[in-house]
């Protein structure tokens, strides 16, 4: 894998849409390392942006687009990749189909319908917001299911409570969604998702860290 620079603002996204309550999140955490700007380089060399090289000299963010489009909105100019495959020979068709075929695309808009891949934004600043994927970011960062190569994976978590638990909630008392989504996450109902932990092996974890 090869690790360069690269201009924030000209990496192109590999999906429609993020969790703006993510987003924002880690633009605190960006903020809260100013003041210790050794601490900040190196947490920014340590979290890549990870990309694919693909034609005309662009690059797609394959993971990481939380942390690009906080990096944007906090004005840095350039940033670390982590380049994991290059397909910039390929014309742009066939890119297209060989980034679908590695599960590299997510072309699903903010409330999680299907578009075709013409949809995705050429800019991380254009991406849409999706409640839910942010809702399953803070139920796995408050260890209610591990983190999976599984491609996308947080957003099968987002569309698994899509369909339990009512956006106005998500939207205007997101303590009380997350505390439901906490839940969900512990039942047979999610078993069948990636990074899924039974309750007994929560209650393992917990005594660990105790």
């Amino acid at each position: 894998m090869t690790i360069q620079s690269v201009v924030v603002k000209s990496l192109r996204p590999s999906q429609i849409a993020v969790g703006m309550k993510l987003v924002k999140a880690k633009r605190k955490g960006l903020r809260a390392q100013e003041g210790k700007p050794q601490e900040l380089v190196n947490f920014i060399l340590e979290n890549p942006l990870r990309v694919v090289a693909g034609p005309a000299q662009l690059f797609f963010i394959v993971d990481h687009h939380h942390l690009a489009h906080a990096l944007l909105d906090e004005g840095f100019k350039t940033a670390p990749m982590e380049i994991m495959a290059d397909l910039s020979t390929l014309p742009m068709a066939e890119f297209w189909k060989q980034m679908e075929a590695k599960g590299w695309l997510h072309p699903f808009d903010g409330k999680g319908r299907r578009k075709p891949n013409r949809a995705i934004p050429r800019k991380v600043k254009d991406l849409e917001d999706d409640p839910y994927r942010s809702l399953a970011g803070f139920v796995r960062l408050g260890g209610g299911f591990e983190k999976s190569q599984t491609p996308y994976a947080e957003f099968l978590w987002a569309d698994f409570y899509r369909t339990r638990i009512a956006l106005k909630l998500v939207k205007k008392e997101f303590a009380k969604a997350l505390q439901r989504a906490r839940q969900l996450a512990m039942s047979t109902d999610a078993s069948a998702l990636p990074g899924y932990m039974p309750l007994a092996v929560k209650q393992v974890a917990k005594k660990k860290h105790a």
